[in-house]
């Protein structure tokens, strides 16, 4: 009885080895290749987008504000200041 345990503890344990060694091989390959599936790679680029998007509106918000900010300056007088 004992020894039969013994058994499947040590053929349990080979099977959970093999499964680390494998996971860790396929995720090296994985990792090599890129790592990204396409559909992770349509999604990095739609985040990029959306990102550059936000970029250029802040720009053009800055351009807007200083603009406002003339516009105050020259409509209180040289004399004044902020």
């Amino acid at each position: 009885m004992h020894g039969a345990i013994i058994v499947a503890i040590i053929f349990g344990g080979l099977i959970l080895c093999l499964a680390i060694v494998g996971g860790t091989i396929l995720m090296g390959i994985k990792i090599k290749k890129g790592g990204l599936s396409p559909r992770d790679q349509r999604s990095q680029q739609e985040e990029t987008r959306m990102i550059q998007e936000i970029y250029r509106g802040l720009e053009h918000m800055e351009e807007r504000i200083e603009a406002l900010e003339t516009i105050i300056l020259k409509g209180r007088g040289k004399d004044e200041v902020i």
